[in-house]
């Protein structure tokens, strides 16, 4: 992949979405669409996206049991989504449904913990223990049930990237050296996250919400 970096387009105004990729797509290597979008805008979106010319990257994190999963995956077929995810913590046989549903050449990854959550929000879900034990041994039954891989934070990736050496690693929650966190807590730069494993660096708010979007697209490309 030539430039790592999905623009992460949630947007309640579908021309307004195409506008901004339009004025950045020579930047990035990838659109990702989350459910903000998919939920507005529906397949039409999607399709309307994928004519601008870059890959897609569904993220849906589809979690229900297998068969309802399973179903699902084969439902966006149609979509031609590059990469599709789903919760990890759904289990075992959930994700290997969602692997053999999805279509070929479409890569399907697991989602451990979210960006935003530190290890007092772990604990208040019941899960004992570090965000980096936790993502490790969801990543280590992604890797067991058939997945290509799993959405981690920049904090995790390089020691999964050791532990599952052909893994497809997205890393979401990014924030270029200097640029405000917002409502994430596990951040690291771009450039960083990359050197540790990372193959798709998802980024959203410090590019959409640039005053010159394609400027801080281009700074961003730069520094990778």
């Amino acid at each position: 992949m030539s430039n790592p970096v999905y623009l992460a387009l949630d947007l309640p105004r579908l021309e307004q979405a195409k506008a901004l990729v339009e004025k950045v797509k020579a930047h990035i290597g990838g659109v990702k669409l989350g459910m903000e979008f998919f939920y507005a805008h529906g397949a039409h979106g999607v399709h309307e996206i994928a004519h601008l010319g870059l890959p897609i990257f569904l993220d849906l994190k589809l979690h229900d049991i297998p068969n309802t999963v399973a179903g699902a995956m084969q439902a966006i077929h149609v979509l031609e989504p590059a990469i599709v995810t789903v919760h990890t913590s759904g289990g075992r046989a959930m994700m290997e449904d969602a692997k053999a549903a999805a279509a070929d050449g479409t890569k399907v990854v697991g989602v451990t913990m979210l960006t935003s959550m530190d290890e007092r929000d772990l604990e208040r879900t019941g899960v004992k223990g570090t965000p980096h034990d936790h993502v490790m041994r969801l990543a280590e039954l992604a890797e067991a049930s058939g997945l290509d891989g799993i959405v981690c934070s920049g904090q995790e990736v390089g020691a999964v990237h050791k532990q599952w050496k052909k893994g497809f690693f997205v890393v979401p929650g990014l924030r270029p050296a200097g640029a405000a966190v917002g409502d994430q807590k596990r951040v690291v730069t771009p450039r960083k996250a990359r050197d540790d494993g990372a193959s798709v660096l998802v980024i959203g708010r410090p590019i959409s919400r640039a005053d010159d979007p394609a400027q801080a697209a281009r700074d961003i490309e730069a520094t990778l």
